[in-house]
């Protein structure tokens, strides 16, 4: 009986593997689409911009090799510089503002009640909005003439809020904050309602109160969700453009000029192609070294089942 048992079980277990085989194999051959697209639009590009920024192209003669003059111009440039450092500004300031209010509206319209889905709807609304539209509207609300002030009467409200260099970057923060909450509010809420019931069940037996839960329970829950969170609000932070164009009327001051902004007019207001690849590829290493740099921090590659061991 054990030579039986012995010679059939690797028969069973060779069989169960040339069942998954069979099973992973057409699953293997479906992800070749998306592959595709992404190497078509991303990879290729990528590429392309790495090579433009060796070179001096005006996009209308041949591209001229000159190596690393291009880096070194930007690199070397204040006004890059100062583009590098309001573009790292605007990704603390808009993190600090988005996390917080995006992690308590999520852990908020995560509640069953009929009312907090009511207003998780209305939360919601900003982000089926079109970035441009969005900037349209706060263009004219902002409008120290005909805009909100006008109608309130509030003196406070009635001064330039684009065109002051010191004010202008955190309207723009605002506004970005005012369309996108509701994206990382909705993470939120799918991440808090994935946490075990059993756990807070738990904690009220022990009596612990709400505040204890969030910070004991819910905050470390969301450990990975925070991460996802955080990454998607970085690198969108490098590729603001539209909000920014549209507000300022395609003249952006030097108090908003981020390194995207400098890119397009080094682009296509300049002619100067080689020196925008630069920028290009800049705004590339900073994503992906923030992105590494959360992933390695967080042990986000060690990512477990939050229900594990219930």
């Amino acid at each position: 009986m054990t030579q039986t048992a012995v010679s059939v079980g690797p028969a069973r277990r060779a069989g169960r593997t040339a069942g998954d085989r069979r099973r992973s194999g057409p699953g293997g051959w479906m992800v070749l689409p998306a592959l595709l697209f992404f190497v078509v639009f991303a990879i290729v590009p990528l590429i392309v911009a790495l090579s433009l920024s060796f070179t001096q192209w005006d996009a209308i003669s041949d591209p001229v090799w000159v190596g690393f003059a291009n880096w070194t111009s930007v690199l070397a440039d204040p006004v890059t510089i100062n583009a590098l450092v309001l573009t790292l500004k605007v990704i603390a300031i808009s993190w600090i503002v988005q996390t917080p209010i995006s992690l308590l509206l999520g852990t908020w319209t995560a509640g069953r009640q009929r009312s907090r889905a009511v207003l998780g709807a209305i939360f919601f609304l900003p982000l089926i909005l079109s970035s441009a539209a969005v900037a349209i509207a706060f263009k004219a609300i902002l409008d120290p003439n005909f805009g909100l002030s006008a109608s309130l009467g509030i003196p406070f409200l009635k001064q330039d809020w684009l065109g002051n260099q010191q004010l202008i970057l955190y309207v723009v923060i605002f506004i970005i904050a005012w369309q996108f909450v509701p994206f990382h509010t909705l993470l939120y809420q799918g991440g808090v309602r994935q946490i075990p019931a059993s756990l807070y069940e738990a904690a009220e037996i022990d009596g612990a109160g709400r505040v204890k839960q969030f910070f004991n329970i819910t905050l470390p829950q969301l450990r990975y969700t925070i991460v996802t969170s955080s990454t998607l609000m970085i690198v969108g932070s490098l590729t603001y453009f539209d909000v920014i164009f549209v507000l300022t009327g395609g003249v952006p001051s030097s108090g908003i000029r981020i390194l995207p902004i400098l890119m397009y007019v080094t682009g296509f207001s300049a002619s100067q192609f080689g020196q925008a690849s630069v920028m290009a590829m800049i705004l590339v290493i900073i994503g992906l070294a923030i992105a590494l740099l959360l992933t390695k921090l967080s042990g986000f590659t060690r990512m477990t089942s939050q229900q594990e061991g219930l």
